[in-house]
């Protein structure tokens, strides 16, 4: 039986998921938490097999969650349930450490082998992401602004987008303040813009 553990800001999904498993005779879910910190706290107290989470949390986004999870809990694997664009994120969460990256408009047979897939030591990615990954073509716009960025700076764009100020950036990724500055430099050479109005447009690009 595999212990999963839900994270999401949204109820309505965590209690969907919860009914659509509580009658799976292979997943249980032992627990679901709606922010990146409750996450991480309801690992040190219960077993968890497998993570699934959205990349939009609260206090702790997903992609800074995988990076706990990859020192603290290498034996819990991850799967990204979102639904942000998987071709502008789903890249860059399997190289922070996630297994597996689910858009949120599959339905729960897909859900279920995603989960079963990771499980048995595979990784689950959509046929779209796959052909990606194998031959480096950029579906559209986005996906080629998204090649460009390495996933630390996909995080720092992400915080800065929803307003955060330098000091909360570096609060929640655990870097320091210049560093911060460091990476608002590099984000806007490599998106091409000038001032943070425009990277923050760049930013809703990406997730348009």
């Amino acid at each position: 039986m595999i212990k999963l553990l839900i994270a999401d800001p949204h109820p309505i999904v965590r209690k969907g998921l919860e009914h659509l498993f509580s009658s799976s005779s292979n997943i249980k879910i032992v627990g679901s938490v709606d922010n990146g910190n409750d996450l991480l706290e309801f690992l040190k107290k219960e077993p968890v097999d497998i993570v699934l989470s959205e990349i939009d949390l609260p206090k702790l986004n997903g992609l800074t969650v995988l990076r706990y999870l990859k020192t603290d809990y290498p034996n819990v694997k991850a799967v990204m349930f979102s639904s942000q664009p998987e071709e502008v994120y789903g890249l860059n969460a399997i190289k922070a450490g996630a297994l597996g990256y689910i858009s949120k408009t599959v339905n729960i047979i897909t859900i279920n082998e995603a989960l079963m897939k990771v499980h048995e030591g595979g990784v689950y990615l959509s046929n779209e992401l796959t052909q990606q990954l194998a031959f480096g073509s950029r579906v559209n716009k986005s996906g080629s602004f998204f090649k460009k960025l390495s996933t630390r700076e996909t995080e720092v764009l992400k915080l800065l987008a929803i307003g955060k100020k330098n000091k909360e950036v570096s609060k929640e990724l655990n870097i320091n303040e210049k560093t911060v500055s460091t990476y608002k430099a590099r984000l806007m050479r490599k998106l091409k813009v000038t001032n943070m109005v425009d990277l923050v447009n760049q930013a809703k690009l990406m997730d348009s």
